[in-house]
């Protein structure tokens, strides 16, 4: 049993549930920073509610994240909050900036004051490479965002690397590739797919509406990929890691596997919608995940064709849920 204590910002969310989940596997104290809300989201901690303290907080707030540091006391921070859905960048870009850009030096700020012997990890992502300038993607390919969240994700990036190198503290970027799960937000083009592949199969609806077919993703399963979060801050020298599956897979392929797994044809239901294309589009994102593997032997478990039957199965059962909740009302 660990005797050590982590905090999570953000841990309501995809990556934020599954990583208190695998810290609480091996016997941290984890404390998870959430904002405060008219209603709660908590549906995806629910299970483990009772074996995490959760402690109110905002990265657009100072102060509040300083009481967060103060009142965990602890060993290692796990930064995963922020504003991270792409197209609302685009109609959000200064909120964007402050969640996604700012508030990692707000974060920063309260360990080098407060508790610079804490290791932190920040989620950085693949949105940063952009306009790629190699193929695949590798901690030292070129930035080149083509979003206000790529653009804030860089700036967080950067001043991770900035602390790191001018306090000495021991902070990490895990640079992750599209990351995806039964957990994933409605919005997100992945479970926004598998949704309506539920929803047509049970005759709930009829087509489904994407944008840019041929955007292609290095995909994988979120689970994997918040073990190699733990691992990056388990190295005696703190580093940047890509984290990735190593594959490119297009939305046209998504869509394709998801249909065929309840034994439809996409091409009878998908449209597609110019709306939903980006202003300045990501057309290929690969990584190249050797330094993970070698330095922190971290490997996927999970590949492209089971992420999807996994999201698609989790849809089906979720509608049949709430079907029978239906039928059981007097």
């Amino acid at each position: 049993m660990s005797d050590r204590t982590a905090l999570i910002t953000g841990i309501t969310g995809q990556d934020g549930s599954y990583l208190a989940e695998h810290l609480l596997e091996l016997g941290y104290r984890v404390y998870g920073v959430v904002r405060r809300s008219a209603s709660e989201n908590f549906w995806r901690i629910a299970h483990i509610r009772n074996d995490i303290e959760l402690i109110h907080g905002d990265l657009l707030d100072q102060s509040s994240l300083d009481q967060a540091v103060l009142r965990s006391e602890p060993d290692e921070v796990y930064n995963l909050a922020a504003q991270s859905f792409v197209p609302t960048s685009w109609e959000q870009p200064l909120l964007t900036g402050e969640f996604t850009g700012l508030g990692v030096t707000r974060i920063l700020e309260s360990l080098r004051r407060l508790d610079k012997e804490a290791r932190f990890y920040q989620a950085s992502s693949s949105e940063m490479f952009g306009r790629v300038r190699e193929v695949p993607q590798t901690e030292l390919t070129p930035f080149h965002p083509r979003s206000p969240y790529g653009c804030a994700k860089a700036y967080g990036h950067f001043i991770t690397v900035n602390y790191r190198e001018s306090y000495g503290m021991h902070a990490c970027s895990g640079i992750l590739f599209n990351h995806e799960s039964p957990r994933r937000g409605l919005e997100f083009v992945t479970r926004k797919i598998t949704h309506t592949v539920a929803r047509i199969k049970y005759g709930l609806a009829t087509e489904l509406r994407l944008g840019n077919l041929d955007a292609r993703r290095d995909w994988g399963f979120a689970g994997d990929y918040v073990r190699a979060m733990h691992l990056m801050l388990q190295q005696e020298a703190a580093g940047d890691f890509v984290v990735a599956s190593g594959e490119t897979h297009s939305v046209r392929e998504f869509a394709e596997l998801a249909f065929a797994e309840v034994g439809l044809d996409w091409q009878d239901h998908v449209v597609q919608d110019p709306g939903l294309i980006r202003p300045a589009e990501v057309d290929l994102l690969v990584g190249e995940p050797r330094k993970a593997r070698e330095q922190l032997g971290w490997s996927t478990t999970v590949d492209f064709a089971g992420l999807v039957k996994m999201m698609v199965q989790a849809d089906l059962e979720w509608i049949e849920r709430q079907r029978n909740k239906r039928e059981r009302l007097p």
